[in-house]
């Protein structure tokens, strides 16, 4: 039996799926990974990034930022992977997913149980205020964004080299993984920091660690039981294929 059937034959049986997602699935929606020799940070000087960097100069960080992560990823859209993580929740087979993306497209494939680890780009919070803005309702220049509210600095609602992770999305992330049978690594290294913890909570808890990724990642050799080496999009398809032949025989 390949890899991917015996992965869709544990995902089918599975009462508490999880999946935890890094830049990889989103790479056949046009969004380069950050790392790596075709990442982002080969490109950009990753201090754009730093809080006080951004506090202290943001006429200097805000045009890159906006580049990056508004004007060049802001025409992505759900790949397919995105879209069979969507139909397995639908189906209730999917009980959430940890993400360490920004991109919002597990919500925008139809997701609705999503732990955005690093924050997202559809909001932005006043550093001042502490004020919440939508995306959708600001418009974005050359020139930082200032608070409508109060006139202070905005900055995107992820999380800048220098803030901690998300309180809610940490606790729910860890629950999660504690709680789950199977848990599904997609498109992530393992090398970012505290996120990389997270699948090894699930593997002390004894679930199955199934992971997809195009190249060997920190998990695989050390918790991973499946390892698909395979495009997120093939593989996904393959899988809610074979698992919706499961449930008609």
């Amino acid at each position: 039996m390949s890899s991917i059937n015996r992965a869709a034959e544990i995902i089918s049986k599975a009462s508490n799926l999880v999946a935890f997602t890094g830049a990889g699935i989103s790479v056949e929606s046009g969004i380069p990974p950050f790392r790596g020799s075709d990442g982002l940070w080969e490109k950009y000087d990753m201090s754009i990034l730093d809080l006080n960097s951004y506090v202290q100069n943001p006429e200097k960080g805000w045009p890159v930022i906006k580049e990056l992560f508004f004007d060049f990823f802001g025409n992505a859209k759900p790949n397919p992977a995105h879209i069979v993580l969507a139909e397995l929740e639908q189906v209730e087979i999917l009980k959430s997913i940890i993400t360490q993306n920004i991109d919002n497209l597990h919500q925008e494939a139809g997701n609705r149980e999503v732990y955005e680890f690093h924050g997202n780009s559809v909001q932005f919070v006043c550093l001042n205020c502490g004020a919440i803005h939508q995306r959708k309702d600001i418009t974005l220049t050359s020139t930082p964004p200032e608070c409508s509210k109060c006139g202070g600095l905005l900055k995107p609602d992820f999380i800048f080299f220098g803030e901690g992770i998300p309180e809610e999305a940490m606790q729910k992330s860890i629950l999660a993984a504690q709680t789950a049978d199977v848990f599904l690594i997609i498109g992530t290294t393992g090398e970012i920091m505290p996120a990389s913890n997270i699948p090894y909570l699930a593997k002390q808890n004894n679930a199955k660690i199934i992971e997809i990724n195009i190249e060997k990642s920190k998990f695989t050799d050390s918790i991973t039981d499946i390892f698909i080496q395979e495009k997120a999009s093939l593989a996904m398809e393959e899988i809610i294929r074979i698992i919706k032949e499961l449930r008609i025989s």
